[in-house]
């Protein structure tokens, strides 16, 4: 049975575009700051994370890209679905290289944590849909 909600539709438009504000900022940190960001990696106790899927700059400036394409579909509204599947796919390889295992960052861990329900929000409900009110 599924049970249904209803919340504003300008609540959902709200969240939509803060969560977004996030990807834009971290968009260009990336592709303004390659080597510091970078050098995070290297500092980060899980960066063969990072290593695993390639070479780290490519990565930095390939996330940098996405991020900032996705993050402003989201800002948009855009195939909200998927660009919040596709910041969710970029997030978890960032979470899992530089956030976990920082004991002394775990602000920034539950940040990213938080992030990721807000992202999951918007994959697990559909809002291409228009939806009626049966006044009747």
């Amino acid at each position: 049975m599924k049970t249904k909600i209803l919340v504003s539709a300008r609540s959902i438009q709200v969240l939509r575009i803060m969560l977004s504000g996030i990807f834009l900022v971290a968009s260009f940190n990336h592709l303004l700051n390659v080597e510091k960001t970078v050098n995070r990696i290297d500092q980060a106790s899980f960066k063969g994370v990072a290593y695993f899927f390639g070479n780290p700059e490519l990565l930095v400036m390939l996330s940098g890209i996405v991020m900032l394409i996705a993050g402003f579909g989201l800002l948009i509204g855009f195939k909200t679905r998927w660009v919040a599947a596709i910041l969710l796919a970029v997030l978890i390889p960032i979470t899992l290289t530089v956030q976990v295992g920082q004991i002394t960052t775990l602000g920034p861990l539950f940040k990213n944590i938080a992030i990721s329900g807000g992202l999951l929000f918007f994959i697990l409900n559909d809002f291409s849909k228009k939806q009626t009110i049966n006044n009747g």
